[in-house]
């Protein structure tokens, strides 16, 4: 398994989401051997409805999801280490939680 520290979804910056997502998929392939455990960071405002709603889009048992709250209290950092087969399945996840209000992922 090699490193994807070096990727984060902000880095890959194109104005069209289709060639963001293209471009993304790409190096995913580039860097990762699927099928595997894949390692998603989001930080959102802290609320219980937030969490949830990231916790429900990630349904494999496999799922390990950690929640650390920011210094101040005001936000929630959400690790969440998940099976996936493909690439395409990551960038799926990716874009479902895209839904949720005020999210970043990283």
């Amino acid at each position: 398994m090699k490193d994807l520290s070096n990727i984060n979804v902000q880095d890959i910056n194109t104005g069209d989401k289709t060639d963001f997502y293209a471009s993304f998929r790409e190096k995913l392939v580039e860097v990762e051997q699927f099928p595997t455990l894949y390692t998603f960071k989001f930080i959102v405002p802290a609320s219980l409805e937030n969490n949830a709603e990231i916790e429900k889009i990630f349904v494999h048992p496999s799922t390990k999801i950690a929640v650390k709250d920011s210094k101040t209290g005001k936000y929630n950092s959400l690790t969440v280490e998940t099976y996936v087969a493909t690439a395409d399945e990551v960038i799926a996840y990716y874009k479902q939680v895209a839904k949720i209000d005020k999210v970043i992922m990283l």
